[in-house]
């Protein structure tokens, strides 16, 4: 394993990570973060400059670019989402998740920007559905690519939402916490709300302003995606995969490449109570938990809360975990960061990584 100065600051040892890393037989590059204190080490032939496929750790950058947007007046966290994206007006929503397409009421009340960033918009991620089931039919049959980001979805994001627009909620508006879409609409509503797509639009708000100078929506030279099969390590996505070239659709709930020095730079500004990105009140709900019990329930959210694109639990802790093999915890109370960086799925072994992985480095960071 190698580590390195970030930056021109100190290393920190972050050894007793090493025997956490090494069981999970991937390579890996691991970061630590402690006020200015900061060190990055890589082992399995990785560099600490490795640039991964960061999945679901896109979700808090996309709504970290909401918010930014919420502070200049371009949007507003509780007006409904419609004016700019009117494929979703008068959305109708299924009696029970699992019955038929045509068995639907309508909706309570119209989607709100605050609706897609606590992902209680009302459609997404269900794990409690068969795959049978008549809605999942339906999404895979328009190719909306719901759950991994594997295949890549074919068409741009206007047709994404169009082909979506014809599906009817799983939940009423503000029912229920449901995994994924939200923040895929959400990329959608960035593009509409400023005339400027994605990609460009996350580069100027996020990206420059805080020296991000290697996280996009596609990369060269990235390492190979693996999965774990009966037999080994699978690849399922080659350094000339789907994220070596510039996507049809940049899924906000998933699609970004990075580094560790360039996540860093992301959650040290979120260790900084939002630093000069956000004002503290934008800050401070995006770091609260804003689920009801009612809402609560999924097995992916487990116990924990969910703020603005980011998971919220213990006393002072936010984070979330990328299905390509990547977690974060930030300490908002110590002002402390971990990261890991993996190209390798998560699967069923993958919990135990993840408990092993923030348990010891708490120990580091305390």
């Amino acid at each position: 394993m190698s580590s390195c100065r970030i930056r021109g600051r100190n290393v920190m040892d972050i050894s007793p990570l090493r025997a956490v890393v090494a069981a999970h037989g991937q390579p890996a590059v691991v970061a630590l973060a402690r006020g200015t204190e900061i060190a990055v080490d890589a082992q399995g032939g990785y560099s600490p400059d490795t640039v991964v496929r960061i999945a679901s750790l896109s979700k808090p950058i996309v709504a970290t670019a909401a918010l930014v947007l919420v502070a200049d007046g371009v949007l507003d966290l509780d007006d409904p989402i419609t004016d700019l994206l009117p494929e979703l007006a008068d959305r109708r929503v299924l009696n029970r998740p699992d019955g038929p397409l045509d068995d639907t009421v309508p909706a309570d009340r119209a989607i709100t920007l605050r609706d897609l960033l606590t992902l209680t918009w009302g459609f997404g991620i269900d794990p409690a559905l068969r795959p049978d089931a008549p809605i999942v039919r339906a999404a895979a049959e328009l190719e909306l690519r719901i759950g991994p980001p594997l295949p890549p979805v074919p068409f741009g994001p206007d047709e994404w939402l169009a082909r979506l627009a014809t599906l009817p909620l799983l939940h009423q508006p503000g029912a229920r916490w449901t995994y994924d879409t939200g923040s895929d609409v959400l990329g959608v509503l960035h593009a509409r709300a400023t005339g400027t797509p994605l990609p460009e639009l996350l580069a100027e708000r996020v990206f420059i302003p805080l020296g991000m100078t290697r996280t996009a929506f596609h990369a060269a030279g990235l390492p190979p995606l693996y999965e774990r099969g009966p037999d080994g390590l699978v690849v399922v996505d080659p350094a000339d995969g789907a994220w070596s070239r510039p996507p049809a659709f940049p899924r906000a709930s998933g699609g970004l490449v990075s580094t560790a020095a360039d996540l860093l730079a992301f959650t040290g500004v979120l260790a900084r109570s939002g630093g000069d990105l956000l004002p503290p009140q934008l800050f401070a709900e995006m770091t609260t938990d804003q689920l009801t019990p009612a809402q609560k329930g999924s097995v992916i959210l487990g116990e924990r809360g969910w703020g603005f694109g980011l998971s919220v639990y213990g006393q002072s802790r936010i984070g979330w975990a990328g299905g390509t093999g990547t977690y974060w915890f930030t300490d908002l109370r110590r002002g402390t960061t971990a990261l890991l960086l993996t190209q390798c799925m998560f699967g069923p072994d993958s919990d135990a990584l993840v408990g092993a992985f923030e348990r010891v480095a708490s120990e580091v960071l305390t």
